[in-house]
């Protein structure tokens, strides 16, 4: 742990790495002095956010970020957008308010609900309003305890370590070895942006043609390098197109082993239409809370596409003429899956 004091602006008074026992620490805390000015939260939040919680700062990367902020009154500038970009980091940001604006200080509030704008979650776990400095000791114990419950700090999911992804990839005759490895290195393009290992964002992988091959399961490669060789790896089938049949072996094989606390991501890959019924298929996958995104490459058929995907279509199917523009979409995707993860709302 480590402490950053803000007036006008914010400084490091103690950083993540630089004491490893509580007494060294305890002793650094009480020759902290006070800086005085101002009450910039905002700035402060930009600061935990951009160079706090750095690697070089000693961040780990298994250990949920927390942000613990003590607030006099109230903030002297805007904290809406500083917490907003830190939540979507990851960081768990908590709110201790001590002597809160009563009602006739509201007028003086540069924004006004200033803590639910800020903290991780609005529904009152990630905010202790204390009534005085001589009450901040009973609120000790209540935040320990709200730190320590691990399963609670959601803002350590992001919309890249909380999935559970199936990419669903067409082996047809007309695809070709070529466009195949394309293929793959599209697929390997998107993973690479995730963070993944078993208790972040796991992928999986069908192969199809007629008939289904799960190539691997979630959780079977629990780190970015083992998963990108897997990928490379799989080897190219040739066949006829059964679209359908794979997205239900999609959701038999994979999605009923996803992880309740996971978004379930279903990314399907063709290059024409299909020989059977994609509508039933992406109907029950989609009632079962998974998001499907249809990538149609040459051949593959525009209504099946929209079919597939998750509504709105255009957030969730893309066409392409030949498969040496795939890559293009890789920006896009990764951009869609985290603005539909962070618009969730936040009660």
């Amino acid at each position: 742990m480590g402490i950053i004091q803000y007036g006008d602006d914010p400084v490091t008074e103690i950083s993540l790495k630089s004491y490893s026992n509580s007494r060294e620490l305890k002793s650094a805390v009480d020759k902290i002095m006070q800086k005085g000015g101002l009450s910039n939260v905002g700035k402060a939040l930009s600061y935990i956010n951009k160079q706090y919680f750095s690697d070089a700062n000693g961040n780990r990367g298994g250990a949920p970020n927390v942000a613990v902020v003590l607030v006099d009154g109230w903030p002297t500038d805007k904290v809406e957008e500083a917490s907003r970009l830190a939540r979507e980091s990851g960081i768990n940001i908590f709110f201790v308010t001590i002597e809160g604006p009563d009602d006739n200080e509201k007028q003086n509030l540069v924004e006004v609900n200033f803590v639910d704008k800020a903290v991780c979650r609005t529904n009152g776990f990630y905010s202790l309003p204390v009534n005085s400095w001589f009450a901040l000791r009973k609120a000790v114990q209540p935040l320990v305890k709200r730190v320590c419950d691990t399963d609670r700090l959601v803002c350590s999911k992001t919309c890249l370590n909380a999935n559970d992804i199936a990419f669903v990839i067409d082996g047809s005759s007309s695809v070709g070895t070529g466009n195949f490895r394309t293929v793959l290195q599209f697929v390997a393009n998107v993973t690479r942006e995730f963070e993944i290992s078993d208790t972040d964002t796991r992928v999986g992988a069908v192969q199809y043609t007629y008939e289904q091959r799960l190539e691997f399961a979630f959780g079977q490669y629990n780190n970015k390098g083992e998963l990108l060789n897997a990928i490379k790896r799989i080897n190219y089938w040739s066949g006829g197109t059964s679209t359908g049949a794979a997205i239900t072996y999609a959701a038999e094989q994979l999605f009923s082993k996803s992880k309740p606390n996971k978004r379930k991501i279903m990314i399907v890959i063709t290059d024409g239409r299909s020989y059977d019924d994609v509508r039933a298929p992406a109907l029950a996958v989609h009632r079962q809370g998974v998001i499907a995104y249809s990538i149609g490459i040459a051949w593959a058929a525009q209504d099946e596409l929209e079919y597939i995907a998750t509504d709105p279509d255009k957030e969730h199917s893309f066409f392409v003429d030949e498969f040496d523009n795939l890559y293009k979409f890789v920006p896009k995707i990764i951009h869609n899956i985290c603005q539909e993860f962070n618009s969730q709302p936040r009660n």
